[in-house]
């Protein structure tokens, strides 16, 4: 264990020193509530990401379960569903997919990607993929694992019962998240379906399993005007249809909701121009940055959690050595199929 923790550090080390020499992966380790701050104005063309999702797995992080009772303690005037602000949320303890409430989840993530949005191009576009799930009062959360599968260790936590939050219902998390972001200006141009055709059984007998998740395409909403974006609709599936079939495929380095390759593949060759910048605020272990360099697109992602953060900087610098031995000296661009 300890000679693995020192061949990821080191993997870090390398690709933190083949940076000075190649920008077209950066990986950098944080909360992407700072980090995308900190980005440069109208620097980047293409946002696309996984957040983690509300109420499935903790990823081995420490969060505080009384967080909810501490928020209301502090003004009586409150009740539940006013949602804290981010900052105050993960300096008591809280982490983002872990919240009491998915009302606190959609706000926290919007607020999130709010940060960012200075920095997409006014022509940029933001694709977010988010799956749903049901509520339970008693709820499983997996440590790593999906939630209510495989062995992973699980614990078990009280969610409050109130609102569209009852037993056995679907939260509608995607479609709750989608309207905030509208509220906040955005343009949803597409509801794209991610058909999965080969999830696993489940044991409940009253309902259909779940076998899609949403990606949503965003854009800025202009002052006045039509949006205008870079769109190269030549780059998407045959048929060009906003229900996409691929199967899902088994985690990487730990994690266990990593990209598959084809589902993202053809939102970066067709949002993003080539030679432009893709931003992966919650990268894992960096599928999505790896893909991107090899289409000829620059790279950043961010990454909260440390033993991703590391997963992610030594594949990085795996795909990078791979690109110099496919066109050693040349930039790498990738027609696209």
């Amino acid at each position: 264990m300890v000679a693995q923790v020192e061949e990821m550090t080191q993997a870090v080390r390398e690709v933190d020193e083949l940076a000075t020499h190649d920008d077209r992966i950066k990986v950098h380790q944080g909360d992407a509530y700072d980090l995308m701050a900190e980005l440069p104005a109208e620097s980047i063309d293409l946002l696309i990401t996984s957040p983690p999702y509300w109420g499935l797995r903790s990823y081995g992080q420490e969060h505080n379960e009384d967080i909810l009772k501490e928020w209301l303690a502090e003004d009586e005037s409150r009740v539940q569903t006013d949602v804290p602000p981010y900052d105050w949320y993960r300096k008591h303890g809280g982490v983002l997919g872990l919240e009491p409430l998915p009302e606190w989840f959609i706000g926290h993530l919007v607020e999130i990607l709010q940060r960012g949005a200075a920095a997409l191009k006014p022509g940029g576009s933001m694709w977010i993929n988010i799956g749903d799930t049901y509520f339970a009062r008693w709820s499983s959360i997996r440590h790593d694992g999906r939630q209510g599968l495989g062995d992973n260790p699980r614990s078990r936590r009280r969610t409050p019962m109130g609102g569209f939050r009852q037993e056995k219902q679907l939260l509608l998390i995607p479609a709750r998240f989608a309207i905030a972001m509208q509220d906040r200006r955005w343009i949803l141009r597409n509801d794209l379906i991610w058909h999965k055709p080969n999830v696993p059984p489940r044991p409940e007998k009253d309902r259909l399993r779940l076998g899609h998740e949403h990606f949503f395409h965003f854009v800025k909403r202009p002052k006045e005007g039509r949006a205008k974006y870079y769109y190269d609709i030549e780059e998407v599936e045959r048929g060009a249809l906003d229900v996409v079939k691929t199967t899902v495929r088994s985690g990487s380095d730990g994690h266990s909701a990593t990209f598959p390759v084809d589902l993202i593949k053809p939102r970066i060759l067709s949002s993003c121009p080539p030679g432009g910048t893709v931003l992966d605020p919650f990268c894992g272990t960096g599928r999505s940055l790896s893909v991107a360099a090899a289409s000829g697109r620059k790279a950043i992602g961010f990454e909260l959690h440390e033993p991703f953060h590391q997963a992610a900087s030594k594949n990085a610098h795996a795909a990078l050595e791979q690109l110099a031995f496919e066109m050693p000296g040349e930039d790498v661009e990738e027609e696209g199929e």
